[in-house]
């Protein structure tokens, strides 16, 4: 698969950096080595220390980006890409390094989301208005985590009281599709030596939206719909609170809960004659608390106790689906000079509604840990076992070791197994099969990764193979619906290669990063749906006369779709985006900002049939003293 000529044209820059400086993620998004990292190990580590493929995003990068959601931001990220249908609202997947969307566990302030329905966080219902900083881990992460990390990991925070006084902000917003954002918070630090800290937030969005399946694309489409235009409402808040209680023992404490009314485009059930407007009703609500403890110099624990609630609901064609997630952590880790030793014990409880599947299950689990960091040599290793309440036992584990050839220059190796239980969707619905099993895969990887001063750079190798892949197959099977049924019957694999590069030229700052992959079907040898085999991303920011000003553009190759009940494939065009982006102080404590995003209103889809909305426009206000 290729670009078109002009897709060619405009990556020749984003290739030429890649081939000078091969890194791991883009400029604005690239951690420096000093940075603390969560993700990676389950608990704060420096970069420097780790051998994994990271991305982190600040929350400044996050209000630059005028992103509208989580996957929109990610998709600025390398191996990232994600697919939606119609607006910000519709269903969305996201494809790390080419893996199902359901193969990438997401956290929040530690507390997993997840729906046991579809299989995967349902990406539209986090709002990305209360988020202060994004981790992604590339690669398998079964070992540390358990089921589901396949393909990465993704774990988001809310803010955190930093400051001795309180520190409030006011933000309002508007732009294309009537779309419109009023936001506010607080936080701070309160109490004898600053114990304690706090952070509130709240923000209510609105749009108008746009006509998420129009007639231009269903052409010959066999379904009427609805020509309204889809959009959507959400009221979201979250609330974060810190206490040290002394010296060697800290409790955090966190809440969120968002609430998203959209339209959209119901294909099968829209009668012209007699016109309904579908709407989708969810709700999120997670809640953690966390006591960390520092026993010793060398001996620290976290207690950690989690839950989490998604309701996903249509109307007037009703349906509705409610996932519960429990979660129970005991870490402990000691350290003693160039060694880290990890032992967790684990437990999480699913819970799926969703009439008339009233059905509960639990996994435990024993995580093993071991870190070196010696000179040059940097090793890790993870040792997991999980025991599900249906399926058993279940072994992981993960291998890794950085070598630094130079003090610039760093290579490492790595290789893991991983799984995913069904979901209980899947196995107990009428087109569900309780015979169904586990999806298992194996990955190596390797990189080599060079830093000097501002300029950074990485290439990152992989394949991932997995195998039992669950899928749904059109007609009878071993299930009650006769329209068909989940089952064992692929096998896939994800390969490719991730280059990317930043540099400094003066008070411009470029970043670049390109992605070839083959996320393909072994069973049927070909593409997997809605996934690109290229795609990159380039960037320039620069300060001007007190502003921020930025350009960025985005290719992709073409996507394909399949109707295997008709056996027709289906493709859609590569794209080229152009976006724009600037900021200035405007009067003291008022910071203007605005964005434009695919400048050349670029038609294009991620999804057949479902429209993309053109050209957009965003100008916001946002009042935050010093």
């Amino acid at each position: 698969m290729k670009f078109s000529s002009s897709h060619v044209r405009l990556a020749a820059l984003p290739l030429a950096l890649s081939a000078c400086w091969p890194l791991v993620a883009m400029a604005q998004s690239q951690p420096a080595l000093q940075d603390t990292v969560v993700t990676a190990t389950r608990s704060a580590r420096p970069l420097a220390d780790l051998v994994a493929d990271v991305s982190i995003i600040d929350r400044t990068t996050i209000e630059r980006s005028g992103a509208v959601g989580v996957a929109d931001l990610l998709a600025r990220l390398p191996g990232v890409q994600f697919a939606r249908s119609g607006g910000p609202a519709g269903t969305t997947s996201v494809f790390v390094r080419g893996a199902e969307s359901r193969y990438t566990p997401v956290y929040l302030d530690g507390v997993r989301l997840d729906s046991q329905s579809t299989g995967g966080v349902q990406w539209e219902q986090i709002p990305l208005s209360q988020l202060d900083r994004i981790e992604l881990l590339r690669g398998p992460a079964a070992a540390v985590y358990g089921s589901d990390a396949v393909g990465g990991v993704l774990q988001l925070f809310t803010k955190k009281g930093e400051v001795g006084k309180p520190a409030p902000f006011i933000g309002v917003g508007g732009g294309s599709h009537g779309s419109w954002r009023a936001e506010g918070g607080i936080s701070g630090r309160a109490g004898t030596d600053s114990a304690i800290d706090y952070a509130l937030g709240v923000t209510k969005e609105r749009s108008s939206g746009f006509d998420a399946m129009p007639a231009r694309l269903r052409g010959a489409f066999d379904s009427a719909t609805n020509p309204d235009k889809d959009g959507y409402e959400r009221l979201s808040g979250n609330a974060r609170l810190g206490l040290q209680i002394n010296k060697a023992h800290r409790i955090d404490a966190t809440l969120l809960a968002s609430q998203l009314e959209s339209q959209y485009d119901d294909s099968f059930s829209y009668n012209p004659a007699s016109p309904q407007d579908d709407r989708t009703h969810n709700r999120l609500r997670t809640a953690g608390v966390t006591l960390s403890s520092q026993w010793t110099e060398a001996y620290s624990t976290r207690l950690q106790f989690t839950d989490s609630h998604a309701r996903y609901a249509t109307t007037p064609s009703f349906y509705r689906t409610e996932t519960d997630l429990r979660g129970y952590l005991w870490q402990n880790e000691y350290r003693l000079g160039v060694h880290t030793w990890s032992a967790t014990l684990e437990r999480r409880e699913d819970g799926l509604r969703n009439d008339p599947i009233d059905r509960d299950r639990s996994q435990n689990a024993l995580a093993l840990g071991y870190g070196l960091n010696a000179g040059p040599h940097a090793l890790q290793l993870h040792l997991r076992r999980d025991d599900d309440s249906e399926f058993g036992g279940k072994t992981t584990g993960s291998a890794a070791y950085g070598y630094a050839i130079t003090r610039a220059l760093r290579a490492t190796v790595s290789a893991g197994t991983s799984f995913r239980v069904p979901t209980l969707y899947q196995r107990f619905s009428e087109y569900g099969s309780a015979s169904l099993q586990p999806e298992a895969g194996r990955n190596i990887e390797a990189g080599l990764r060079w830093t000097e001063g501002a300029s950074s750079a990485s290439v990152t190798v992989y394949r991932n193979r997995v195998r039992h892949m669950i899928d749904y197959i059109d007609g009878a099977g071993a299930c009650a619906s006769s329209w068909g049924c989940y089952q064992n019957v692929n096998r896939a694999q994800y390969q490719g290669i991730t280059l990317a590069g930043q540099h400094q030229i003066a008070n411009v700052r470029l970043r670049a990063s390109v992605d070839f992959q083959d996320p393909r079907d072994l069973e049927k040898d070909r593409q997997l749906a809605r996934r690109a085999k290229r795609f990159a991303t380039l960037g320039a920011d620069t300060q001007v006369s007190g502003w921020t000003l930025g350009a960025e553009a985005q290719l992709s190759s073409k996507r394909r779709e399949y109707d295997d009940f008709g056996g027709t494939v289906y493709t859609l065009g590569g794209y080229t985006l152009l976006n724009l982006h600037a900021s200035t102080p405007v009067a003291r404590d008022f910071t203007l900002s605005a964005r434009v995003d695919n400048l050349t209103d670029k038609q294009y889809e991620t999804a057949r049939l479902y429209d993309t909305g053109g050209r957009t426009l965003w100008v916001g206000l946002k009042w935050a003293p010093n």
